[in-house]
C-alpha cells in the first residue's frame, strides 16, 4: 500500500486540517439531527397486527412500555430461505445496543413479511436475541415503501427512499428504517423513515472502517460483506441492499 511519507511535523500540520473539516461535519451532523427530531409527525390510523413469538401484537404493542419505537425493515421474502446479506450484517450490530436504546426510553424491533417460523429459523442460526415479527399478514411494510406489490413491479416503478425507482427485476423487498412514537394518551405517530444509503450510519464496522487507510475497501456497495457464517472464501458479490 502506497503512500505520501512524511515527517511529525507535517503529519501533525495535516491532521489539524483535517481537524478542521471533521468538526465542521460534526456541527452539520449535529443540525441535521436536530432537524429530523424537529420534523412533523403524522398520526398512524391502521390497525397493524404483527404475528410475534408470544402471539398476535399490534403496532403499539411493539413499543413494550417505551414511548419511541424503531423498526427496521428486514429484507426476508415470504419465499426466501436466507435473510439478506446486508441487512444481516446490519443486524450483527444489533443485539450490544438494544439494552441501551432501552435505557434512552426506545425498543428496537425488526420487521419482515416472511412467515415467523422462517424468521425464527434464520434468527437460530445466525444467533441473535433481538425482538423479531413478521408483517406477513399486515400491509405494514407496503405502507412504510418496503415491500412491493406486484401490481407496482408491473407498472414498471416503485416509490422507494421517496423518489420513484424501476423495479429491482422481481425483488419485492427492500430495506429501511421507520421510526414512530408514542404520546400519553396512547396515540401512535410515524416521525421517520430512511432508506438506502440512509441507514449505513447506524452500522459500526463501517464508520471504523471509514477511519482506516483503505476505508471500506470496496469496487461496489459492500460488495465484500458475507453472513457471518458465510465468509471463509466465498468470492465478492453485490450486497442485496444496493
Amino acid at each position: 500500500m502506497s503512500h505520501a511519507v512524511v515527517s511529525q511535523k507535517e503529519w501533525l500540520e495535516a491532521r489539524k486540517n483535517l481537524l478542521v473539516l471533521e468538526k465542521e461535519a460534526t456541527r452539520a451532523r449535529d443540525r441535521l439531527n436536530e432537524a429530523r427530531r424537529e420534523l412533523p409527525w403524522e398520526k398512524v390510523s391502521k390497525d397493524y397486527i404483527f404475528d410475534a413469538p408470544s402471539g398476535p401484537k399490534n403496532l403499539s404493542e411493539l413499543f413494550d412500555g417505551r414511548s419511541q419505537l424503531i423498526i427496521y425493515h428486514f429484507m426476508l421474502a415470504p419465499d426466501w430461505e436466507e435473510g439478506c446479506v446486508g441487512c444481516s450484517f446490519f443486524a450483527d450490530h444489533v443485539d450490544g445496543s438494544v439494552i441501551h436504546m432501552q435505557h434512552a426510553d426506545a425498543t428496537f424491533v425488526a420487521v419482515s413479511r416472511a412467515p415467523l417460523a422462517k424468521i425464527e429459523a434464520y434468527k437460530t442460526r445466525m444467533g441473535w436475541k433481538f425482538p423479531w415479527v413478521s408483517a406477513e399478514d399486515s400491509d405494514f411494510n407496503y405502507d412504510y415503501q418496503a415491500s412491493f406489490r406486484d401490481e407496482e413491479l408491473s407498472d414498471g416503478g416503485i416509490t422507494y427512499n421517496y423518489r420513484e425507482i424501476p423495479p429491482m427485476g422481481d425483488l419485492k423487498d427492500l430495506h429501511g428504517i421507520s421510526v414512530f412514537a408514542k404520546d400519553e394518551n396512547g396515540e401512535v405517530f410515524h416521525t421517520y423513515s430512511t432508506y438506502a444509503r440512509g441507514c449505513e450510519q447506524t452500522i459500526g464496522t463501517l464508520m471504523l472502517l471509514d477511519l482506516v487507510p483503505k476505508g471500506r475497501n470496496e469496487d461496489g456497495v459492500m460488495n465484500w460483506v458475507r453472513r457471518h457464517d458465510q465468509y471463509e472464501d466465498a468470492p465478492k458479490a453485490a450486497s442485496c441492499c444496493h
